[in-house]
């Protein structure tokens, strides 16, 4: 019988020494068993504990029958226990282990103590333990070149952090998908131009670096995966994006968000639902405005440098008013205004979607298709503590949209804004 733990070997002499004898547990296999060959001894001789670890693969071995003076099992539902041994006068505490496999392992263990007879006992043979049993998994692999690349052996499963940088990856390995307990994937400095959906099964996923790559676009069924709860940064700088997915607003759980040296003509228009978003960058982009919804964001540090940014001229509106307003207008005004519920399950889906980016007026009311548009200044301190400045100007102002659902509205804010200006 075999069990993969933590072993640590404790000495029961120091004490008395005035000695402290705790050291480092290390991963290990214990093995319950007799030596190869050992088949023809006596009933319940020849029965030994052996542990392997990675400094001593063909084991220490001690004998079993009459041999061990107490259990501790205190914590056995933890995976914890120890076996105290006559001799040598050890301890052996074990930790770490499965705890329905440790139950077994130690009932085994009393009775080949009490003599039971070997046939009726789960007894293995002791051989040596392999490498992949006693080593400590692998949980980070830094590829930086090609030539390290690896092309005929697995990833290890136990990854938790890869990187893979100036390998000239045109596309994302397959067995990079199958890493379920990857927390950060480092993909920068290669040629990769699409993403697979299935990247959003990486439930564990936390970090996500793509800098410098040829991605032309961004999934938006990757954003209604998994990654929803658990992304935190995404790197896309040095990229060929010209807009992301309206679905990218979806990515609840953004903190770190590098959008750099790419070629953004929008930002989407639900970009304020990023409530948890506090370091964003989108310099060197081609941004002539932000969207109204810019303005719910509460960031720590902002970066819009080098965009061409147009003037602001409150005063030449783009209209799309239709007078008087369509029923459909009417009705898509009345189903958010009120709050009604409505889905896939009610109306068409390109309905559903175009509820989903309807418009707010300055009064609070809804717009769809309907609307007269404009851009005004608004100083990005007020969405974030430390803004990198816009220009070289020093200037710290954006235009951003602002919408009105009729022209009356149009006409109110445009009185207050001349008398503000006089």
């Amino acid at each position: 019988m075999r069990l993969q733990c933590e072993v640590e070997v404790l000495s029961q002499l120091l004490p008395s020494c005035g000695l402290q004898g705790r050291g480092r547990a290390a991963r290990a296999v214990v093995s319950l068993g007799r030596p190869p060959g050992g088949a023809g001894t006596g009933t319940g001789t020849g029965v030994y504990l052996m542990v392997c670890t990675a400094r001593d693969r063909t084991g220490a071995r001690y004998k079993v029958q009459q041999n061990v003076e107490r259990l501790f099992t205190r914590f056995v539902e933890q995976g914890k226990a120890t076996v105290r041994l006559r001799e040598p006068a050890v301890d052996l505490r074990l930790s770490k282990a499965n705890a329905s496999d440790l139950k077994t392992f130690l009932s085994a263990l009393r009775l080949a103590h009490q003599g039971t007879d070997a046939g009726v006992l789960p007894l293995s043979t002791l051989v040596p333990a392999k490498n992949s049993e006693v080593e400590k998994p692998k949980t980070k692999m830094l590829i930086t070149s090609r030539r390290d690349y690896p092309l005929t052996k697995s990833f290890p499963y136990s990854l938790e952090h890869l990187q893979t940088s100036y390998c000239k990856l045109a596309r994302v390995d397959t067995r990079v998908l199958c890493l379920r307990r990857l927390r950060k994937l480092d993909l920068s400095h290669n040629h990769i131009k699409q993403l697979p959906a299935t990247l959003g099964d990486l439930a564990c996923l936390q970090e996500l670096d793509l800098h410098d790559n040829h991605l032309e676009s961004f999934s938006g069924a990757l954003c209604r995966s998994g990654l929803q709860k658990s992304l935190q940064f995404l790197d896309l700088s040095q990229n060929r994006l010209r807009a992301l997915p309206l679905e990218f607003c979806e990515l609840g759980g953004l903190v770190h968000v590098k959008l750099d040296d790419n070629e953004l003509v929008r930002l989407p228009c639900r970009f304020g639902q990023l409530g948890r978003l506090r370091f964003l960058s989108a310099a060197r982009n081609r941004l002539p405005f932000l969207p109204s919804d810019f303005r719910r964001l509460s960031l720590e540090n902002l970066d819009l440098f080098g965009n061409p940014f147009e003037q602001p001229n409150p005063v030449v509106p783009n209209i799309q008013l239709k007078i008087p307003l369509t029923l459909s207008e009417c009705a898509a005004r009345a189903t958010i205004n009120h709050r009604i519920p409505y889905g896939c399950h009610l109306l068409p889906s390109h309905l559903c979607e175009d509820l989903g980016v309807a418009k707010t007026c300055q009064c609070g009311s809804a717009c769809l298709s309907s609307f007269v548009q404009i851009t005004v200044t608004m100083n990005l301190h007020h969405v974030a503590h430390t803004v990198v400045l816009v220009d070289n100007m020093g200037g710290t102002d954006a235009p951003v949209l602002c919408y009105f659902c009729s022209l009356r509205c149009y006409s109110q804010f445009l009185d207050r804004h001349l008398q503000s200006n006089r």
